[in-house]
């Protein structure tokens, strides 16, 4: 493809030690993004960088500063008139990528675009549950939108109406459930932080019924039942991690010096 023919996007990456997964996110969009800027940390050593450069990339190695913050600073440098938001575990299907063309070749009023994300676990794509339709702003013109949230969940700030692309944005998030359970002790110590910034305290309902609920929300009412045994391993660990971060939380707020 010719660079007269590439889309007018940025597309933006934030990376620790990717090596294994980050080719697949970079090949689905080399081939027509103007852009790609990825940002690492300073530790990677890996060859991610090495992988990212093959593909014509823009590498930036600096110290980590939060999720919010990486990716804000990877937004900084884009120099084209839209940025795209990727993941290194994430890929931009070709049906995607066909909308993504059409919407901004005549994007109306919209600031930013939104997709449904879809999950590769354990051998399934899930399409029910929690996990789906999982909506991400991810495409936004310059200037118009900045990531925000309480990390490491970054949410898109965007000036202006989002309007919704229907194609998906596929994901390949967690290779085994020891991985995904890591994820989850990683995420709940995040969560405690964030309770502790906000000075909230934690019930004995919070710990009996949010766990419950979020199972019977993924399991049944949201359908995780025809996803087979995987939208079964969903719904229990998300109600294990419910129940995981409220009850660090708890931990947490225990007086420290406490006497044998």
């Amino acid at each position: 493809m010719t660079t007269a023919q590439r889309l007018p996007i940025s597309v933006c990456l934030i990376a620790c030690n990717e090596a294994p997964r980050i080719r697949r996110a970079l090949d689905s969009v080399a081939g027509w993004a103007s852009e790609i800027v990825v940002v690492l940390n300073d530790d990677v050593n890996d060859g991610t960088d090495k992988i990212a450069e093959s593909f014509g990339a823009k590498v930036f190695r600096e110290p980590w500063k939060g999720h919010v913050a990486q990716k804000n600073s990877a937004a900084s440098k884009a120099t084209e008139p839209w940025i795209l938001g990727l993941d290194a575990d994430e890929e931009i299907s070709p049906a995607l990528h066909d909308e993504i063309r059409r919407a901004i070749a005549e994007p109306g009023v919209c600031s930013a675009f939104g997709f449904p994300r879809c999950v590769f676990y354990c051998g399934r794509w899930i399409r029910h549950g929690d996990w789906y339709p999982d909506r991400q702003t991810r495409l936004w013109r310059k200037g118009q939108a900045h990531w925000s949230g309480v990390d490491p969940h970054a949410k898109l700030l965007v000036e202006g109406r989002v309007g919704q692309l229907r194609s998906d944005l596929l994901h390949y998030t967690t290779e085994t459930i020891n991985r995904q359970i890591a994820k989850t002790v990683q995420y709940a110590d995040d969560f405690v932080r964030h309770y502790a910034e906000q000075g909230k305290t934690v019930t004995f309902l919070d710990l009996l019924a949010r766990p419950v609920w979020r199972f019977w929300r993924a399991y049944l009412f949201r359908l995780g039942f025809l996803d087979g045994w995987q939208g079964m391993a969903i719904a229990w660990l998300t109600a294990f991690y419910t129940f995981l971060r409220y009850v660090k939380v708890r931990e947490s707020q225990l007086p420290r010096n406490i006497s044998s």
